[in-house]
């Protein structure tokens, strides 16, 4: 067999390969928005700092209300403007749906199985119409209100003891931290989980999650250096939170089963999340049946969202 318009089409397809990535990425970058310099390798990530939301306003009063900044290998578009915001959040709402895969939270929520995690798509509608229609709907809102009302009743009255016991100023950050930790708790669980009581320090446990999920992770950005996670602890450490949270839901879905089983119910006791979502579960009133990772990743979802500024 004759090679030699083999040789010459080579160096004829470089040319084309070159030629079309010339005008595809001019054409492109005509298109993109303005992007400070960034540095081989980490892109901009040099520029966030400490304080990320103090640095992204800097660059924008530079760079305009919409920048694209590249941290590592990703490509991040900024919005600072309210007209920027509505175009991404209303007129593109589509395109700009989906997440970026994080790997931390892929662990964490038994492959981004919640709301906040999961791609858009088919899966995301149904378990988003499930947390607004059976959990987080205005009826069922104020089925609680018994339950909100006695833990303020009690916070006031450990307030009133200290006060009567002591006549040193009162730090009230903690007494909403509990308050707050034990209405979330008996709505979505059933009861208050501490380590007295139950054995279980929930509190500690989802510290540790929500403390991880706002962890840096530099294998997302920059994939050819995860493996710096490992010499950091940081993999050991999402693995042994994964399991102390699938341990405790476990032990709760179970503790939620029996009772259901022997109808230990008080006549108009409303039920918890976690009973609803058990309820729910084959799929007979939804028309979408869930597995039990995602009921525990759902409940997860809700417990981000309500303990992210929780102490």
């Amino acid at each position: 067999m004759d090679l030699t318009w083999y040789a010459l089409l080579i160096p004829l397809f470089f040319f084309l390969h070159k030629y079309c990535y010339y005008f595809s990425t001019s054409n492109n970058q005509n298109k993109l928005p303005p992007s400070p310099t960034k540095l081989p390798i980490i892109g901009n990530l040099h520029q966030l700092g400490t304080l990320p939301h103090r640095s992204l306003h800097k660059l924008s009063e530079k760079h305009g209300p919409v920048i694209l900044l590249h941290l590592g290998s990703k490509p991040v578009l900024v919005a600072s403007s309210v007209q920027a915001a509505r175009d991404i959040m209303k007129t593109h709402d589509l395109v700009c749906s989906n997440r970026p895969k994080s790997s931390l939270a892929d662990r964490l929520f038994y492959g981004s199985k919640d709301v906040g995690f999961s791609p858009y798509g088919e899966y995301w509608r149904q378990i988003k119409s499930i947390v607004v229609l059976h959990l987080l709907s205005n009826k069922r809102v104020q089925s609680y209100r018994n339950i909100r009302e006695e833990e303020t009743s009690n916070m006031i009255e450990k307030i009133r003891q200290e006060c009567d016991s002591s006549s040193s100023v009162i730090d009230l950050r903690d007494h909403f931290c509990f308050l707050t930790g034990n209405i979330i708790s008996r709505v979505a669980l059933g009861r208050i989980y501490n380590e007295r009581e139950s054995g279980i320090d929930a509190k500690a446990i989802l510290a540790e999650f929500v403390q991880l999920l706002g962890t840096f992770n530099v294998g997302d950005y920059i994939p050819w250096l995860k493996w710096v996670n490992k010499i950091t602890g940081l993999n050991t450490k999402v693995e042994k939170v994964a399991k102390k949270l699938d341990t405790f839901l476990e032990r709760v879905m179970e503790e939620h089963i029996i009772r259901n089983k022997k109808e230990e119910y008080s006549t108009g006791e409303a039920k918890d999340f976690v009973d609803v979502l058990l309820e729910i579960q084959n799929g007979k009133e939804t028309g979408f049946p869930l597995q039990r990772d995602s009921l525990k990743a759902i409940l997860l979802g809700i417990f981000k969202r309500l303990l992210i500024d929780l102490c």
